[in-house]
Formats: C-alpha cells, sequence, structure tokens
C-alpha cells in the first residue's frame, strides 16, 4: 500500500474526528512577562514569514520566547471560526516580537488535503492571507461540493493519487478561487498534483496524532506543550497571558 493510499484511509477515519473538541490534553505552564523585541529595520514581525524544517511556515520572530502553533483543518468550522475572530489579534501580538505563530494543517478529509496544497501553492509570502481566505470561503466551497454529488465526489477520490486533488479542487471551485487570488491555473494544477508534497501532509498529521493524541481542531501548542480546552480566541488569550504575553 502506497503512502499516499495509507493517507486516504487516514482521511477517512480523521473526518470523523471531533473540529473543536479537546479533552485531557496538558495546560501550557505560566511565564514571566516577555519583553517586545523590534523587527529589523523596515519590516514588520507579522511580514516576516520563513519555512521551516517540516515544511510549514512561520510567522514572526524565529527567536520569540512564545512560540504558538495551530493545528488546524480547512473544512473544520471551528477552524474558520478561529481564523476570522483571530487572525488579526494574532498578528498584533506577533508584530510585538514576543510571540511566533506557525499553523500546521491537519487535514481530516481529501477536499481539506486539496485545499492545504493550494494554501501553501504561493508560498510563505501569501501563505497565511491566502489561508484565511480559503477559511472565509468554507461555506461556498460546501455549496459546491455538495453540488458535486455523491457520484462526483467518489469518481475524484477514486482516481489516481497524481489526480485526486486536482479533480476535487477543480470540482468545488478550488482552483477558480486560487486564480483569483494570483495563483494561475497551470500553478495550482501543478501543486495538486504534487503526491510527496500531498504525503508530506499526511506524515504531519500522523506525527501530530502520535506526539499529542490530538483530539480535535482547532488544536493549540505553546512552547510546544497541548493547551487544555481551548478551541477559540477567547479561550486562548488567558493561556498567552500566563505565557507572559
Amino acid at each position: 500500500m502506497t503512502s499516499l493510499s495509507k493517507f486516504s484511509m487516514l482521511a477517512l477515519a480523521l473526518s470523523l474526528a471531533a473540529c473543536g473538541t479537546q479533552d485531557g490534553n496538558i495546560s501550557a505552564a505560566n511565564g514571566e512577562p516577555v519583553a517586545a523585541v523590534a523587527p529589523p529595520a523596515g519590516s514588520s514581525w507579522s511580514e516576516t514569514v520563513a519555512d521551516t524544517p517540516d515544511g510549514n511556515f512561520l510567522m514572526g520572530n524565529p527567536a520569540a520566547k512564545v512560540k504558538l502553533v495551530e493545528f488546524g483543518s480547512y473544512t473544520c468550522s471551528h477552524c474558520k471560526d478561529f481564523s476570522a475572530e483571530a487572525s488579526e489579534e494574532i498578528r498584533k501580538l506577533v508584530d510585538t516580537g514576543k510571540m511566533s505563530f506557525e499553523f500546521r494543517p491537519y487535514v481530516r478529509d481529501p477536499i481539506d488535503l486539496a485545499t492545504a496544497l493550494l494554501a501553501r501553492c504561493g508560498g510563505k509570502d501569501i501563505f497565511y492571507p491566502l489561508s484565511e481566505q480559503f477559511f472565509a470561503n468554507q461555506a461556498a466551497m460546501f455549496e459546491k461540493a455538495q453540488a458535486l454529488g455523491d457520484a462526483g465526489y467518489q469518481a475524484a477520490v477514486s482516481a489516481p493519487p497524481a489526480e485526486r486533488s486536482v479533480r476535487l479542487a477543480s470540482g468545488v471551485g478550488l482552483i477558480d478561487f486560487a486564480k483569483q487570488r494570483g495563483i494561475s491555473e497551470n500553478q495550482a494544477r501543478q501543486c495538486l498534483a504534487d503526491v510527496p508534497a500531498a504525503e508530506k501532509i499526511a506524515a504531519g498529521v500522523q506525527k501530530a496524532t502520535t506526539d499529542y493524541q490530538l483530539s480535535g481542531t482547532p488544536s493549540f501548542l505553546i512552547n510546544g506543550v497541548l493547551v487544555d480546552n481551548v478551541a477559540n480566541w477567547a479561550s486562548l488569550q488567558p493561556k498567552l497571558r500566563e505565557a507572559g504575553i
């Protein structure tokens, strides 16, 4: 069985996982107040995005004392709500230099995977704005997925690995959505057909599941520790204050 075939089975299982539910996680430890750090001249920390060794994108001061990580799913309604309510607030905190932010895709289904592949297609400089726009488009995407019907969906997910995400993304309007945001159709199709990239995302999901026993999305790490019972900005803010922000 290929890695991507294994991922298809994993994605089916993850699609049944809770969205916005966490139980039995570890609470982040309290921290001393953190001092602000000025960004490089002529820039802001929220516009400073770097590749990570695991293939994700880190926003902000790479030496920030507080490191916030979100495990999120592009097809999770709670993750969409978190993006809408928290993205600007996170940027404000990142701009202080006290905190960095990293979004790690925790894909739960094949449409989620296709979106994750497209979100990173334009590279690190537009990853976060594009991700926010994909979340904002979630309801429209679901409408197109419903219109696709079971037969259309099954035909897409049954396609060979290099074609699967292309067919799904086309069917639910994601390629056209990306084209309107500066990614050419050819570029989008190449990203969606990138089987090694899909397998890397799948490996990240498996590692996160093993390392943190995630029970839902969104889930958060503060300085490498899974935060207890947090699935929205209102409950995350006090944890960040405890960490020194």
